[in-house]
């Protein structure tokens, strides 16, 4: 069963992966066709068709890998000069064909100098959305993920609500309770499982961690507390044990102190979160996850370090989606209710589409933020031109940054295969 259940993990993240490839197509699908760009293809995924369909002059199809998708604009670049030839081959070697080949591709989605349903014909504005609507489909996805997570399921919150009691003050010299073990505060002064806690020497408390805070800072000093038992309050007094604890520091590092301790232990549910909460988790996730991709290249040649040599990676870096598919499974695996493992898958395939999101952002080509960037260079161009009244530019032609485009894709392809390798011999592991 445990097998079954991984394999199903799995299988719910690859399903999650081409949902959110989809919707980022989508994203990207929509405003081109509404500013009245002609689109030859949508598509899920990569390799041999699955399944397609044509309609309205756009084939729509599911393709074997879904690691990706696209779809095909008419004129992502303007019309340029044929370059010169030498023997069949552009002038200038190895990239001056790559740049010839992409512009020849280009060309070959533009019907003639009249043709308005390209896409470098629309204002710069209309190009920035159409390239923006994908990564921001991402983004939206992960808002409704959390929200459903936090509004929806609820956060696993300790509650003041006494769900189990110890029997002995712990100590450093034995690990059980024994004869002489001296009896836990709470025990000993009548508190009971289902007991709630409302307040302690006068202070209410919200939660377990307010009340855990009152007890540990009160070792050996009498407290009041009220509990609520049967729908009706009590006051029984505690004073609560003097153990040996861990305190952190405001810089991180931890001490040894003396702590108070009463010995018990809380009701742990899901408490929902007002609606915004999802919201405030997709920031918090954005600004995370671009001090990750801000450092990717280094931190994918430690992950790579981390592989040869053996040592245990940094459970925050970079994952592929390979990892991203196990931490699924381990979730769906995991010894714990189906609530719990519903959450964890949610919270996984919202992380995706933040990563996904910021991605795509960043400003180089082949990725949408590259062809932002080109757009807004453009733009620049153009308002600097009629600024000092000049005639407009010419269109940025973008086959020039092939070569740059090549680089990355190389770069892409190396790190992308170095965390497939590191998540298959050398995973991060929940549990």
């Amino acid at each position: 069963m445990e097998i079954l259940a991984f394999v199903i993990g799995v299988a719910l993240m690859v399903v999650g992966l081409a949902v959110s490839i989809a919707l980022h197509e989508l994203g990207h699908l929509w405003p081109a066709k509404k500013f009245g760009v002609r689109v030859g293809q949508y598509m899920v995924g990569f390799g041999p068709t699955l399944w397609s369909r044509r309609r309205n002059g756009t084939e729509y199809g599911v393709k074997a890998i879904p690691l990706g998708g696209y779809i095909s604009m008419a004129g992502m670049y303007p019309p340029s000069p044929k370059a010169q030839t030498r023997g069949g081959r552009a002038a200038g070697g190895f990239f001056a064909t790559m740049v010839q080949d992409a512009r020849d591709a280009n060309d070959e989605t533009v019907h003639g100098e009249d043709d308005t349903h390209v896409f470098y014909r629309l204002p710069i504005w209309k190009r920035i959305v159409v390239m923006l609507g994908g990564p921001v489909m991402n983004l939206l996805f992960a808002v409704v993920l959390f929200t459903i997570l936090l509004s929806g399921i609820g956060v696993q919150t300790a509650t003041t609500e006494v769900a189990r009691l110890s029997e002995c003050v712990p100590t450093t010299s034995a690990t059980e309770c024994t004869d002489s073990s001296a009896p836990a505060p709470a025990e000993a002064a009548g508190i009971q499982p289902g007991d709630v806690i409302v307040s302690i020497d006068g202070e209410p408390v919200a939660d377990f961690d307010e009340a855990y805070e009152i007890i540990r800072s009160s070792p050996g000093q009498q407290l009041t507390f009220v509990i609520e038992r049967d729908g009706a309050e009590q006051t029984l007094q505690i004073t609560p044990a003097t153990i040996e604890g861990e305190v952190a520091a405001s810089d991180g590092t931890t001490t040894t102190q003396e702590v108070g301790f009463i010995g018990v232990g809380p009701t742990v549910e899901y408490v929902r979160q007002p609606i915004g909460a999802g919201v405030q988790m997709t920031a918090q996730n954005v600004q995370a996850v671009v001090g990750i991709i801000w450092q990717l290249p280094a931190k994918v040649w430690q992950t790579g370090v981390d592989l040869v040599t053996g040592q245990e990676r940094d459970p925050n870096g970079p994952l592929s989606i390979v990892g991203a598919s196990r931490l699924s499974g381990e979730v769906a695996a995991a010894d714990s209710p189906i609530l719990n493992r519903v959450a964890g898958f949610l919270s996984l395939l919202a992380s995706l589409n933040i990563a996904l999101f910021v991605f795509n952002m960043i400003p180089l080509l082949p990725l949408d933020g590259g062809h932002i960037a080109v757009a807004l260079w453009e733009g620049i161009k153009r308002a600097w031109a009629k600024l000092f009244r000049r005639p407009p530019p010419k269109p940025v032609d973008a086959t020039k940054l092939v070569p740059l485009t090549f680089a990355v894709f190389v770069a892409l392809l190396v790190m992308g295969g170095v965390l497939i390798l590191a998540d298959l011999f050398n995973p991060v592991s929940l549990f």
